[in-house]
């Protein structure tokens, strides 16, 4: 038996594999594009089922599709959006910029699948009816992008934030040594501390919130440059009201299709907003790695959970592996921005002709910082344990109190005792006793690490 078939189209003949759903435009790109091995994330790949799924219903209810080839459109669009088909769609991500080997190859299979007995339904004609790769696939990466941002990332960054919050409220009543320049600075409580990450998470879900407002303005109607030919004028809001009703999201059409075909301005703005975010993800997680380095001759603030061996060599070692796994994750984030904003550039006059490279770029983004943030959140944050006994010594001997004094005798001669404390390695408190008047207990009441923590002027 023949592990082959030939398929047909305005180009001619072409071998495609027996087994395959899809036909000779896919089989064309798949030749064509032997680049990097790896295909459209699935999530673009069931937008666009989710595109033509609407349009058969779209296009059946306006008149211009009979019902019983509508009908078989949808099983078959739902079939691949429910991912039974996920092995059909080879094409590569470096491909034609317009995307439009990508679109084909869900036409061709939903084609396939749709066909039956005596009733052909083509890929062209039916499927792509009142469409064009030009506004489907600029459309699937909004539709893909705010669903997984929707369902997806949002929820990580809930639970992030949420476990953050939990975590420091536990811990309100630990004092350390603050720093900046990574050198001893004034007191703070480790529930401040985590405070800021939590405001820092806190935000990066609104600008996300933000962002998605411009995300769900589709450019379903503008067909081949924006003008909407062969698209019924109903099309684009019947369109928008039909992929709203299939996710839940609010879609409507863009006020200008010319903008939606010709840039890719929403997406180089959420792409920013995970670059973003990537940047909060570096620096918990730089943070948490300065907190549990040691455990012995590092700051020893920490002990995270240990996970796994963390050396091939030094028995006994343990390395903060989610963290540094969470930073590289950030790394590549940053890395797949730059790459979205130089796409983001290429839009040449009534199209962008690198809307595969931004699709996957914004996918894998929101993949790695939604799972990153899982992660961080419950085998570090969550299940870290504080060592006391490595705060309280430093806290006690930090030169850096004496700035509670400065309203009292005055910055020089602050700085005087701060000087002779460092240098003789006592605490702050027996040298500002033997160089002042002020009392024993006066001092205490004006250097307690935990009152210096609230702010203020010492009273």
């Amino acid at each position: 038996m023949s592990q082959q078939r030939i398929e047909r189209d305005s180009m001619g003949e072409l071998e495609v594999p027996a087994s395959a759903l899809y036909g000779a435009q896919t089989q064309r790109a798949v030749n064509n594009f032997p680049v990097s091995g790896e295909a459209m994330p699935a999530a673009f790949i069931h937008a666009i089922a989710r595109i033509k799924l609407a349009a058969a219903r779209v296009n059946r209810d306006l008149g211009l599709l009979d019902a019983e080839r509508a009908a078989a459109i949808v099983t078959a669009a739902e079939a691949v959006i429910a991912g039974d088909h996920d092995g059909q769609f080879p094409v590569d991500v470096f491909q034609t910029g317009s995307g439009t080997s990508s679109n084909m190859n869900v036409n061709e299979v939903i084609a396939t699948l749709a066909s039956h007995g005596d009733l052909q339904v083509s890929p062209n004609d039916h499927v792509n009816m009142g469409q064009s790769s030009n506004d489907v696939v600029p459309t699937a990466l909004h539709l893909s992008a705010a669903l997984e941002v929707t369902r997806e990332l949002r929820p990580a960054l809930v639970h992030l934030h949420e476990t953050i919050d939990v975590r420091a409220a536990g811990l309100d009543g630990v004092v350390k040594t603050g720093r900046t320049h990574l050198m001893d600075a004034m007191p703070l409580r480790m529930s401040q501390e985590l405070g800021g990450w939590s405001s820092q998470v806190g935000q990066a879900i609104e600008r996300f919130d933000s962002a998605m407002v411009r995300l769900c303005r589709l450019a379903q109607g503008g067909t081949a440059v924006g003008t909407g030919i062969n698209a019924h004028p109903e099309f684009a809001e019947r369109m928008a009201r039909d992929l709203s009703e299939q996710t839940g999201l609010a879609l409507s059409p863009n006020d200008s299709f010319f903008a939606s075909l010709g840039a890719q301005d929403a997406a180089v703005e959420l792409s920013g907003q995970l670059r973003g975010f990537a940047c909060v993800i570096m620096k918990i997680a730089n943070d948490l790695r300065w907190m549990n380095s040691g455990p012995l001759a590092g700051l020893g603030e920490i002990e995270l959970e240990a996970l796994q061996p963390g050396s091939s060599i030094m028995p006994g070692k343990v390395n903060p592996v989610i963290p540094e796994s969470a930073a590289q994750a950030a790394a590549q984030v940053i890395g797949l921005d730059t790459a979205v904003t130089v796409a983001g550039q290429s839009g040449n006059f009534q199209l962008n002709v690198m809307l595969p490279l931004v699709a996957h770029n914004l996918l894998t983004a929101i993949t790695l910082m939604r799972n990153t943030a899982w992660l961080l959140a419950d085998r570090a944050i969550a299940t870290f344990q504080v060592r006391e006994e490595h705060l309280s010594g430093p806290l006690s001997r930090n030169p850096i109190l004496v700035t509670a004094l400065n309203s009292v005798i005055g910055y020089d001669a602050a700085a005087a005792i701060a000087k002779k404390a460092y240098q003789a390695g006592r605490p702050i408190i027996e040298v500002a006793e033997e160089e002042t008047d002020l009392s024993r207990e006066e001092l205490e009441r004006l250097l307690d690490p935990a009152a210096l923590t609230r702010g203020g002027i010492p009273e």
